[in-house]
């Protein structure tokens, strides 16, 4: 069984997005330069400082990215031990890739997916 470790909102103005979502629901929100553009980090809950993984059993923490074609919806993230054994399975099984195995250095490396009802779904393997 796999489980879902990450969210993320896409946004057409992401300073609206972050205005309106931080001040509801007290996330911590913290923009950074990534490859592709800018990416808001959104903390949910607290995180291990050595991991910056969710400290509190079962949360989860997430992101924010300007809204575009490929990802117009919220996305949830399914962790996976090999994302090309998984992407071959998906496409094997009706899905489509959208975004191939991406590497994000010292991180880890993402895809995302659709599904054969067409939601966009991402996939994260740990390095």
């Amino acid at each position: 069984m796999r489980k879902v470790v990450h969210f993320e909102i896409p946004a057409d103005d992401l300073e609206r997005a972050k205005s309106f979502y931080g001040s509801i629901f007290g996330w911590d929100l913290q923009t950074m330069s990534m490859p592709g553009g800018d990416y808001t980090v959104v903390k949910t809950t607290p995180v291990d400082e050595q991991t910056q993984l969710p400290s509190e059993p079962g949360a989860i923490n997430g992101g924010m990215m300007q809204r575009d074609d490929r990802i117009p919806s919220p996305v949830i993230t399914i962790d996976v031990d090999a994302i090309d054994d998984a992407l071959a399975e998906i496409e094997a099984r009706g899905g489509t890739v959208v975004t191939p195995r991406t590497a994000l250095p010292g991180m880890g490396v993402f895809a995302y997916f659709t599904d054969p009802e067409g939601n966009v779904l991402g996939l994260w393997e740990t390095t």
